[in-house]
């Protein structure tokens, strides 16, 4: 699935839109997007490296405003390629700073869609400790701030590959924790998120995504050691 992914990129990006769209066999839990911004709410989608995330943001920025955070490829003449693929349907590229910060709030502000990759590892003093699948991942703490900010509804979102034919959307309500304004609590329900959403096919997560990189052990290293802590 990891192979199909990045032999699909240049369908996400390149094809005509028409084509694309005909390859999205479904989409189940518009209704959660819908009904948040009727009620003036932005909506947080979490969309983790699960299934073919660049259809998802195609297909999200096809139907809505929608913001994601962006930073550009190592390689940097794929970088121009990257960025027209995926602003092509009028998504909004932010950078991963406070600036790029200060775009997704205005967005959601807006009653707009915004895009986290929940399953990415911040930096030191950007997160906190919590489970993945049991184990504890260095997970990112901006979401509960953006939720605290602008009492959006947050869901995950991934398209899955149905082989052969194209491709089924999905969008789940998001863990019931993710809502705290405790940053360890918000953390625990963004991952179990994760989780409810990989449980719809395992198969297509991109497993050797490394969340495991930083330990609870080198958190004693760094400054205000304190700060980090394994819940």
């Amino acid at each position: 699935h990891s192979a199909a992914t990045m032999l699909e990129l240049g369908h996400a990006w390149i094809a005509s839109p028409a084509r694309v769209e005909a390859h999205i066999l479904a989409v189940h839990g518009r209704d959660k997007l819908d009904d948040a911004r009727a009620q003036g709410r932005g909506v947080i989608v979490l969309a983790p490296h699960f299934g073919n995330w660049e259809v998802l943001n195609f297909w999200l920025s096809s139907h809505f405003p929608f913001t994601a955070m962006y930073e550009p490829p190592k390689i940097a003449d794929l970088e121009p390629i990257i960025r027209h693929g995926r602003e092509r349907m009028g998504a909004s590229l932010v950078p991963t700073n406070s600036r790029g910060v200060a775009a997704l709030l205005k967005a959601l502000k807006r009653s707009e869609a915004i895009g986290i990759l929940p399953d990415q590892e911040p930096d030191w003093g950007s997160g906190v400790f919590a489970p993945f699948f049991e184990r504890p991942a260095y997970t990112a703490t901006l979401l509960p701030k953006l939720v605290a900010r602008t009492q959006a509804r947050v869901v995950t979102g991934m398209a899955l590959r149905v082989p052969g034919k194209g491709f089924v959307i999905h969008f789940l309500d998001a863990d019931e924790r993710v809502y705290s304004e405790d940053d360890a609590t918000s953390a625990t329900g963004v991952n179990a998120s994760v989780e409810a959403s990989i449980a719809l096919d395992p198969a297509q997560y991109q497993w050797e995504y490394k969340r495991y990189r930083k330990v609870v052990e080198e958190a004693e290293g760094v400054a205000n050691a304190s700060d980090y802590r394994l819940y």
